[in-house]
């Protein structure tokens, strides 16, 4: 399963020299390991038991009520485990049946969508993100037709670079359809991301891709602390409800400090 989002620093010579400017860990003192977001708890759970054939494809797995009582989590914290499953590709859902497990072959042709801050912490590091623009912008022609709005409709756009202990790892620039998510502008992206925001005030529907080897601009290359003419892995991915666009994001990874992974069961 390859996740776009689910990038690595790799241990190049680079990534070494630039982690190197960040504040060292105090001698003697363990990094204590993060405690596991509850939705990451019960998401595992489930995936884990996909992967054991526990729910072959087609079978009915548990249900919200189900995992509430056994992992003692709000129905809310479910709902967004079984969401992010059904985004993977892993889970169908059909409101007041249940979850199912995904057909064989939907398993094995999917990309993933992380939420950045999730994947950090879940390898012990410290996340924080700077924000560099948050505001409400008139689309272009282009822009416009990409989101579903008129040319010249007001969309909201941010500009957000991501740091993992103190490394930047990911530009993130992001134009949003002002319909699915009303109150963006509102929200405190040092404190949350753009993907947690949406997948919790939207109903993803699908996404598309599109994963080239590229330059960064001048800018991206600026926030990124990196050469004009250095590799990039950039992702653009754009997202849908079932009746509308929500979002369309430029995601420039530096590529001497990610590694784009996946894995493949048949």
């Amino acid at each position: 399963m390859v996740s776009p989002d689910a990038t690595h620093p790799q241990t190049g010579s680079q990534a070494s020299r630039t982690a190197s400017t960040a504040a060292p860990a105090p001698r003697g003192r363990a990094r204590l390991p993060l405690p596991q977001a509850p939705f990451l708890r019960v998401k595992q759970h489930l995936k884990d038991g996909l992967g054991a054939g526990r729910w072959p494809p087609g079978a009915l797995m548990p249900s919200e009520a189900e995992l509430v009582a056994e992992f003692g989590v709000s129905r809310m914290t479910v709902n967004r485990a079984l969401r992010e499953l059904q985004a993977e590709g892993l889970v169908s859902r059909t409101q007041g049946v249940g979850t199912f497990a995904a057909p064989l072959h939907r398993v094995s042709s999917t990309l993933t969508i992380r939420d950045l801050h999730d994947e950090i912490e879940s390898r012990g590091h410290r996340h924080h993100a700077v924000v560099h623009q948050l505001r409400a912008e008139k689309a272009p022609a282009p822009l416009a037709q990409q989101l579903g709005v008129a040319t010249g409709a007001w969309v909201f756009h941010s500009l957000i670079v991501h740091h993992e202990d103190g490394v930047p790892l990911q530009c993130e620039d992001r134009y949003v359809n002002p319909a699915c998510c009303p109150r963006y502008l509102e929200a405190d992206f040092s404190t949350t991301t753009p993907t947690q925001l949406l997948f919790e005030t939207t109903s993803l529907w699908r996404a598309q891709y599109a994963i080239e080897a590229a330059a960064p601009t001048g800018e991206e290359a600026r926030l990124l602390g990196i050469g004009a003419r250095d590799p990039c892995l950039v992702v653009t991915r754009r997202t849908f409800t079932r009746d509308a666009p929500i979002t369309i994001a430029r995601l420039v990874h530096p590529g001497t400090r990610y590694l784009l992974q996946g894995e493949f069961q048949p």
